[in-house]
């Protein structure tokens, strides 16, 4: 004589039909600082003036709320520095706010 043991499943509740796709979980301030680090680098090339200090303040915001990506956010903060001087030096060399690549 043999004996199976089966097992009871509990039935599970079907997953709603309009339920939102899942997230990536990627926090609020690890996007800043990969926002502030993109917008520093640009910034280098166009628009210093505006990318410059919103690389700063991104950096600046992504560090003081506890960012896992430090480098990332101090690379920003580093770029929208270098943003400004180098706009700022220009502006002292041409007495303008515009530069060209050329001479």
């Amino acid at each position: 004589m043999t004996t199976t043991l089966t097992t009871r499943r509990r039935p599970t509740a079907p997953a709603p039909h309009n339920s939102p796709a899942p997230r990536p979980s990627r926090s609020r301030p690890d996007t800043m600082a990969v926002w502030s680090f993109v917008l520093g680098l640009l910034g280098l090339l166009i628009f210093n003036l505006v990318l410059g200090p919103i690389a700063l303040t991104l950096a600046t915001l992504a560090l003081t709320r506890g960012t896992t990506r430090k480098g990332r956010a101090t690379l920003g903060l580093a770029l929208g520095a270098a943003d400004l001087i180098v706009i700022a030096t220009l502006m002292a060399t041409d007495h303008t706010i515009s530069w060209a690549a050329t001479t």
